[in-house]
């Protein structure tokens, strides 16, 4: 049984419900479908598998920065999606593991980035959880976060937020120039180099984490769109 938000979209539900899992569409934010994920542990006897905050997911998510420290072991500057921070974490700390003067910088959407408002706040805090293309950053990190959040404060260099054109500038480019074809999430390492939001020092490392993206909303983005009337 999978916990999602109506903010979920629809071809990312149809993908796990081809998978075979029982699918609950929960409230308007990640935060209000973990409050159905806390009820079916505790009423029908449940085992919950966290998406982000838990040892075993950020190790796993981790290895993925042992392969950019051992592939390229000169590098100077990784680029990491931001959301509940599993992925940031872990490979953060892998990275500085194996070279402790490398920076990771997290990105992320200015809609709705509730870890970039956790850091800044100096603690857990909730987020309104916005539409955007970058859809797969959304959702709040949890105000009782045991990992993740202490985990980024403490390993991320910087953390920087996109515009919505920033990150459909992302997506083209991906698709342009690599015949890549990336959803917003995943972009966002290359709009952030486009926007001229970060220079490289050094070789940098941009992960792409997902090409899950709906094809209609894809194409729209490759015709011009940058934000497609998303409401705020």
């Amino acid at each position: 049984m999978v916990c999602l938000s109506r903010l979920v979209p629809a071809n990312k539900i149809a993908a796990i419900r081809d998978l075979g899992a029982e699918v609950r569409i929960v409230g308007s934010s990640q935060d209000q479908a973990m409050v159905e994920v806390a009820r079916a542990v505790a009423e029908e006897g449940l085992a919950e598998v966290p998406p982000f905050d838990d040892a075993a997911v950020i190790a796993g998510q981790g290895t993925l920065g042992l392969e950019i420290a051992q592939d390229l072991p000169e590098v100077a500057t990784v680029l990491v999606p931001l959301s509940g921070g599993g992925l940031a974490a872990g490979v953060a700390a892998a990275v500085k593991g194996l070279h402790p003067g490398a920076r990771v910088i997290g990105i992320t959407m200015e809609r709705g980035a509730a870890m970039a408002a956790s850091l800044a706040g100096g603690h857990p805090v909730e987020v309104a959880e916005q539409p955007s293309l970058a859809d797969s950053l959304g959702g709040g990190i949890g105000l009782q976060n045991r990992l993740t959040y202490p985990m980024c404060r403490a390993l991320l260099d910087d953390v920087l937020l996109l515009t919505e054109a920033e990150i459909a500038a992302g997506m083209r480019h991906a698709y342009r120039r690599a015949r890549a074809v990336i959803e917003g999430a995943a972009a966002v390492g290359i709009g952030a180099i486009l926007a001229g939001k970060v220079t490289a020092k050094g070789p940098m490392a941009v992960i792409l984490s997902g090409g899950n993206v709906d094809m209609n909303l894809h194409l729209r983005v490759m015709n011009g769109a940058d934000d497609l009337g998303l409401p705020t």
